[in-house]
């Protein structure tokens, strides 16, 4: 396959990105692992569709001609030439492309405490992806933990299926909270969603500047215990989602060599100009894997990185002035919610760390960084590459992002070999 653009990420950002080159005529192919469009905060299941403004992009992408929905499909290497090696259900392949716009969202900040790996135990994010996927909680009580909206985006969806939200737990202090919630005067979309959600859930306990201090039960959570200030919460439960906030996702753009910069929060994003533009010449992106801002954000970026590509730069221009309103939405956010470092204390030495290779928290400790530990534990070589331990030995220890090697995920020995050809050596993807 060969196009024009070729967009990583069927979000806010890669829908408005593949709506805008679409109408503009280019030959335009979206992947996205996910089988729907709308990615994580458009996500589609079967008792959730999607409304207003997810449901104007979809169905304005759907209807293009020019845009060709690869869902389902997962990127597992960046090759020469201009083309990503892709795997779908059934085949691996390459896509060829001209101009690439790089859309892969976010992903959840996990850290370790106590309980963390009990079996009803889950992110934010992850339980409003399972509750929009169809998985039942009416009548469960579930405790919502963490820092940032996203709590609150997580509790609307469970109870608008019937779940009971025993409590709200944020880690950030009262007034950090109130002070970005008065600033939500400038940008008024978000400050209608707030209130919305805040009247939805005004019985719901919220407490600030609490965490979880530990999940227990036996074969599945029980209950929590919420750490506030000197004092012990127990809070009874069936599910326990927590997360301190999300990570931009940047193994394409490092796959691509695509230069990164530090975000407020400690993470890392990709580094872009005004324009949208990678340190790599063809290579744009846009949304939340250049740091983290919002759904309003994300879809204003891909609008301005698909101009941009396209080479309409009066049309991206005219969209700056709205783009710097939602960036200081951002600042404001990155800085109410900033996490305590008592944070880095939760676990003890026999928490597990690193649940795809078993490593406790305190075998980690013992090492200076985070290959030293790879090397000695194993930390971080499991299926999900250190996606999740990762950040939470970064965050707890300070150690340094080190970036994923290629194949990205588990990916078919048959889609390997299509790196095999009279060109290209497959022992530069296939280790030992």
């Amino acid at each position: 396959m060969k196009v024009d653009i070729l967009i990583v990420g069927a979000g806010p950002a890669g829908l408005q990105a593949a709506r805008v080159a679409g109408e503009a005529g280019a030959k335009v192919a979206l992947v996205d692992d996910n089988a729907l469009p709308g990615g994580q905060i458009w996500r589609q299941g079967p008792n959730h569709s999607a409304k207003g403004a997810a449901r104007t992009a979809i169905e304005a992408v759907t209807r293009s001609g020019n845009v060709t929905h690869l869902g389902g499909t997962r990127m597992v290497q960046a090759l020469p030439k201009r083309q990503l090696l892709v795997e779908d259900a059934s085949n691996g392949y390459r896509i060829g492309y001209e101009k690439l716009i790089v859309a892969t969202g976010a992903r959840e900040r996990f850290l370790p405490y106590p309980g963390w790996t009990l079996p009803g135990v889950t992110g934010a994010g992850g339980l409003q992806a399972l509750i929009k996927g169809g998985m039942p909680v009416r009548g469960e009580r579930i405790v919502i933990a963490g820092t940032g909206p996203l709590l609150w985006a997580a509790a609307v969806t469970a109870r608008e299926q019937g779940a009971q939200v025993a409590a709200i737990i944020e880690q950030a202090a009262f007034g950090d909270v109130r002070r970005f919630a008065m600033g939500l005067a400038s940008t008024p979309a978000k400050l209608v969603q707030a209130l919305r959600m805040r009247f939805d859930l005004r019985a719901t306990p919220h407490y600030c500047g609490a965490h979880v201090a530990e999940a227990e039960g036996k074969s599945h959570v029980t209950h929590v215990r919420v750490r506030r200030g000197d004092k012990d919460i127990r809070i009874e439960c069936d599910r326990l989602a927590c997360a301190y906030g999300l990570m931009p996702n940047t193994q394409t753009g490092v796959a691509l060599g695509c230069e990164l910069t530090a975000t407020m929060d400690g993470a890392t994003a990709f580094r872009v100009d005004e324009w949208q533009a990678s340190s790599v010449p063809h290579v744009h992106a846009a949304g939340e894997c250049t740091g983290v801002g919002g759904m309003e954000l994300s879809a204003l970026e891909g609008r301005i990185a698909a101009y941009a590509a396209l080479g309409q730069r009066d049309e991206a221009r005219a969209l700056f002035r709205q783009r710097e309103r939602y960036r200081r939405f951002a600042r404001r956010l990155h800085a109410a919610f900033a996490l305590d470092p008592a944070l880095r204390a939760l676990a003890a030495p026999d928490t597990i760390l690193c649940r795809c290779e078993d490593v406790r928290f305190g075998e980690a400790a013992q090492h200076r960084t985070w290959r030293d530990a790879k090397l000695q534990t194993r930390c971080g070589m499991g299926p999900c590459q250190g996606r999740i331990c990762g950040e939470a030995a970064a965050f707890c220890f300070g150690w340094g992002p080190e970036g994923q090697r290629p194949p990205f995920s588990p990916a078919r020995i048959a889609t390997l070999l299509e790196h095999d050809d009279r060109r290209h050596n497959r022992r530069s993807l296939i280790r030992p």
